[in-house]
């Protein structure tokens, strides 16, 4: 496990303003990161995935059965930030029979005549289940805000001076009643910088096996990247909440990326004390039942 200490350096404390540009986006976090240096550093990293991802095998069971939580991780990034490694790598020893992923596209027209967080609501995951939202209700005040003729159809009068608080406000309240409701949400910014999004632009040109994922798109909303930078920080300050948190992950090595939120994950699931059923007396005898018919076979 990841001590606390250094976890703690990236969860955004409720009512604690950031800013994105005190946060480094590579490996070395910390002065104790230099010295163990990148490569020792790399492998320990590599280590402590591995665990995670046992552990994680074993609290995803423990969840099913104890049916008592569901567990939403949502995650949040510019282009190119390794959202989809990142849940393909963290992910990779989770049952898929309990674990949905959405990624979230641009709405259709059934999704933009409802309310901003209906066609989320419908994703939730059940408990017993994690759930995945790769891109999430935080587009709304994030790509919506950066292009507001994005917005769906309003009555008069709803776009006033508070509109953007009072979606915060409707995100805060949304995640509070799902947190009462049993529902664990981790939140994480993977925090990608723009030369490092660049490299990873320039690969998927170079590499004909990576060009699909490459859309000219992507560079019209780089140049974005400063009124991106801006509401991703008013989003984060306004919404990481002790039960629906913020993590900002540095995102230019993947294996930090990786390792960090794999730990996060396994170590929230560990915390919830999680357990099977206890078995009746009553059922007990049933069993004993069952055992003496099938050895009479």
């Amino acid at each position: 496990m990841i001590k606390k200490k250094y976890i703690d350096l990236l969860r955004v404390e409720p009512g604690k303003k950031i800013s994105l540009k005190d946060y480094d986006t590579g490996w070395a976090q910390t002065e104790e990161f230099k010295e163990i240096g990148k490569d020792n550093l790399k492998k320990r990293a590599s280590d402590i995935l591995e665990q995670n991802l046992e552990d994680l095998t074993l609290m995803q069971q423990l969840l099913y059965a104890d049916d008592r939580y569901s567990l939403l991780i949502v995650f949040q990034a510019m282009d190119a930030a390794g959202k989809d490694g990142t849940i393909k790598h963290v992910m990779s020893g989770v049952n898929p029979q309990g674990c949905q992923v959405f990624s979230f596209k641009k709405p259709s027209a059934e999704e933009l005549d409802h309310n901003f967080l209906w066609r989320y609501m419908k994703c939730l995951p059940e408990r017993g289940r994690i759930g995945i939202f790769n891109r999430s209700y935080y587009e709304d005040v994030l790509v919506v805000k950066v292009h507001p003729e994005l917005l769906q159809n309003l009555p008069d009068g709803k776009r006033g001076k508070s509109f953007w608080e009072d979606r915060y406000e409707d995100i805060n309240a949304f995640e509070r009643h799902l947190e009462r409701n049993g529902t664990v949400i981790l939140k994480f910014f993977l925090n990608v910088s723009k030369k490092t999004q660049k490299e990873r632009f320039m690969e998927r040109l170079d590499r004909p096996e990576k060009n699909w994922k490459f859309s000219v798109s992507d560079v019209a909303e780089r140049e974005h990247w400063g009124d991106y930078m801006d509401v991703y920080e008013n989003a984060i300050n306004a919404t990481s909440t002790k039960w629906a948190p913020w993590y900002i992950i540095p995102a230019d090595n993947k294996w930090a990326t990786r390792a960090l939120i794999a730990d996060i994950i396994a170590s929230t699931l560990r915390d919830l004390d999680l357990k099977f059923p206890e078995v009746t007396q009553a059922q007990l005898e049933m069993l004993a039942e069952a055992r003496k018919k099938l050895e009479a076979e």
